[in-house]
């Protein structure tokens, strides 16, 4: 396994990141013990979740699965670059009207408490804003988080599904605090959606902000079944299927040519650009895991990038020259 620094931190992260999505909702607890054990034997260090996982009324199942595997013991919290967020409604009704989506310091506060709690441990590594808060100054906000900091549950604090401009924004509000502020962005980009080159990823790249990709092979789509009907497989209801279908034959002609499976040359894709600090696998099962490790022994050479380019062509750069002169 390779490893870099958390975005400007002196923090060193496995450059893939186990996701953790689907524990509890398509993959059952043992499957997840099975997956979290093979992902620190192949030296996996950085794992990301949500305290929304598991969903609707099962929010939070996702932290309490993996808090029972730290709970085993053998140093596994120890060896855990640990990654969790807040944001989304935990279906609390004791919050009253304060059970909504957002980042009021009332809920940071109270939901950092929960996540600690199911998660069985005493603090978090990257603790990360799932979402906007349009309605929150970033006074309350980046006091909230301060005291987590100094409190030490929570290392470093990250951002998810933020423009580029509100990376800047927020940097500029932690520098006139004197807080380190962002360290990641967690973002959906992938091969498929290559948007946030306009903004978002020379913004983060500027301010020494870590790229965390979510849905690197877009839900599946880039995946080595896309193209199989494969009975029960999340691809074999995706009708995206027939709009991309010819893109998709020419990405598996190439990957074929390359010697490796789409779900690799997807991953190692990202792995090439110099923002990303390390995509999140979320796999549902221990093949899948056993897959995706193989992209950091990928290189893709100029000649494969510029092909991938023709496929899936991107914006055509940043902006304003993606667009305008």
């Amino acid at each position: 396994m390779e490893f870099t620094a958390l975005g400007k931190t002196g923090l060193k992260v496995s450059r893939l990141c186990l996701g953790t999505m689907n524990f509890g909702v398509d993959t059952d607890e043992k499957e997840a013990f099975k997956i979290m054990d093979m992902a620190l034997d192949a030296g996996i260090n950085f794992f990301d979740t949500a305290n929304v996982y598991g969903w609707g009324e099962n929010a939070g199942r996702t932290e309490e699965i993996i808090g029972r595997w730290f709970a085993q013991g053998g140093s596994r919290r120890e060896r855990v670059v640990l990654a969790t967020k807040v944001y989304g409604e935990m279906n609390n009704l004791l919050e009253g009207p304060n059970n909504t989506p957002g980042l009021s310091a009332y809920k940071i506060r109270r939901h950092l408490e929960d996540s600690l709690r199911r998660l069985q441990t005493d603090h978090i590594e990257l603790y990360q804003m799932h979402h906007v808060d349009w309605s929150v100054t970033w006074d309350e906000i980046w006091g909230a988080f301060e005291i987590a900091v100094q409190q030490g549950k929570a290392g470093y604090i990250g951002a998810s599904n933020f423009p580029g401009w509100k990376l800047m924004e927020a940097q500029k509000e932690a520098k006139a605090r004197h807080f380190l502020g962002l360290v990641t962005e967690q973002h959906r980009y992938n091969l498929n959606c290559r948007l946030p080159e306009l903004e978002v990823l020379p913004a983060a790249e500027y301010l020494g902000i870590g790229v965390i990709p979510w849905s690197p092979l877009d839900g599946g789509l880039l995946g080595g079944n896309a193209l199989k009907k494969q009975p029960g497989s999340r691809t074999s209801k995706d009708g995206r299927i027939e709009k991309y279908r010819n893109q998709l034959e020419q990405y598996s002609g190439l990957c074929e040519e390359l010697g490796e499976s789409e779900d690799t040359v997807a991953l190692a894709w990202l792995l090439s650009n110099p923002a990303v600090t390390a995509p999140i696998i979320g796999c549902r099962t221990v093949a899948q895991f056993e897959q995706s490790l193989k992209a950091v022994e990928v290189k893709l050479n100029e000649e494969a990038l510029k092909r991938l380019d023709d496929i899936f062509p991107g914006p055509g750069g940043k902006a304003p020259e993606a667009y305008a002169w």
